[in-house]
């Protein structure tokens, strides 16, 4: 769903490539762009079906017949999006994870079926990277999550929209978990110098809404966690852009007046850099995570930090030049979750976290297949340190 998005039919080509599916169907609303990637894709098994989900009725009986429906939708839809997947009764799987996929627990679980949300690179991969320090440890001090996405501020509707989203200065889940509490912050807060992996450098990172906040602390509840925090970046030109829209009160979206029509000033702005070249080009593309774990491991204090790398963007590798350096390495996972699902390599039914339902070993070997790699340093905290 939503599979003629520059992310999602990564996801589906990931599918062609690996998986033996019998039949994938490409849904979308928009018929031309959903036509246009299964010619790109160009494979017996792959067809496309208009769908809306506005339109509950209609997207659950297309839906229906399935085995899992892969959602590829923007945050603003993923309600509705997975209330037509729980109505269908097959599995779910989404890269967002920031909706109100909780909401119908229940329904997946009465019908035997489950639902994994997030499963992208953050969140999903970076919940795998985080399991993976803490199975290691008797307590969790501190988990950091932190990620540069390194993509154009608006190559897509769905990814102007997460932009304009995770700095809405009023967004009430824009928290942090600390001492058992969920506190929320405001744009920009709490800035922390983050060493990514080459070639992407040291960026300064702020707290960002993302889901890993929210279900770690329950996931990992047996680890007496004190503290997450979940940041992340664009390109510094991007991150600029962010900052100064923000000290000037654009990002409100407060609604104007031009020629007796009424726009949010955001949606505006969107609008202008979806159609211009600033907004559809970047100086460098990937994706970069960063996991930094502490904890207790009989007796002593040690600091996990987990990493990834990936195919170069610089057209060196054939399938991951330039964009699809990033737009790959976002919907991979999904396809990988999916696969999974398919196979039986899951926990639990319902609407399962990531870390629950998913084996970080099982995924890494899956990801390394692709030519992406997890990388894992452990060091031991001196008490001087500490």
């Amino acid at each position: 769903m939503g599979a003629a998005g520059k992310i999602s039919r990564e996801s589906a080509y990931d599918l062609v490539e690996y998986s033996d599916f019998e039949k994938i169907t490409i849904a979308d609303y928009n018929e031309d762009a959903g036509m246009g990637v299964v010619k790109w894709l160009d494979d017996p098994r792959v067809d496309f079906v208009k769908i809306d989900v506005n339109d509950f009725q209609s997207a659950v009986a297309s839906i229906k017949g399935y085995d899992l429906a892969m959602d590829g939708t923007t945050i603003s839809l993923n309600d509705r999006s997975t209330a037509c997947i729980a109505a269908a009764g097959v599995h779910g799987i989404n890269l967002n994870g920031c909706g109100a996929e909780w909401e119908f627990d229940r329904q997946f679980s009465d019908n035997g079926k489950i639902c994994i949300p997030g499963v992208g690179m953050t969140p999903g991969t970076t919940n795998l990277m985080t399991r993976q320090a803490a199975d290691q440890l008797d307590t969790v001090d501190t988990i950091r999550i932190s990620h540069g996405a390194f993509r154009p501020v608006a190559f897509s509707p769905a990814i102007a929209e997460t932009t304009r989203v995770e700095y809405d200065p009023d967004l009430p889940s824009r928290v942090v978990y600390e001492n058992g509490k969920f506190i929320q912050v405001p744009p920009f807060a709490r800035p922390m110098e983050i060493e990514l992996p080459p070639p992407f450098g040291t960026h300064t990172q702020y707290i960002i809404p993302h889901a890993e906040t929210m279900t770690l602390p329950k996931s990992l509840a047996d680890k007496q966690i004190q503290l997450i925090e979940v940041r992340g970046t664009w390109p510094p030109d991007n991150m600029a852009l962010i900052r100064s829209l923000y000290d000037w009160g654009f990002m409100r979206n407060d609604k104007i007046e031009i020629d007796g029509i009424q726009i949010g000033i955001m949606d505006a702005i969107a609008g202008y850099l979806l159609q211009s070249k600033e907004g559809q080009n970047t100086a460098l593309y990937g994706y970069a995570l960063h996991v930094e774990v502490t904890g207790i491991r009989k007796g002593k204090k040690y600091r996990h930090i987990l990493t990834h790398t990936h195919p170069a963007s610089d057209g060196s590798v054939t399938g991951w030049e330039k964009l699809r350096a990033y737009t790959r390495c976002v919907g991979i996972p999904m396809s990988i979750g999916a696969q999974m699902i398919a196979s039986g390599q899951i926990h639990g039914s319902g609407v399962v976290a990531p870390e629950l339902a998913l084996e970080p070993s099982a995924v890494f070997k899956e990801l390394a297949r692709r030519g992406i790699l997890i990388h894992e340093k452990i060091e031991e905290i001196s008490s001087q340190e500490a």
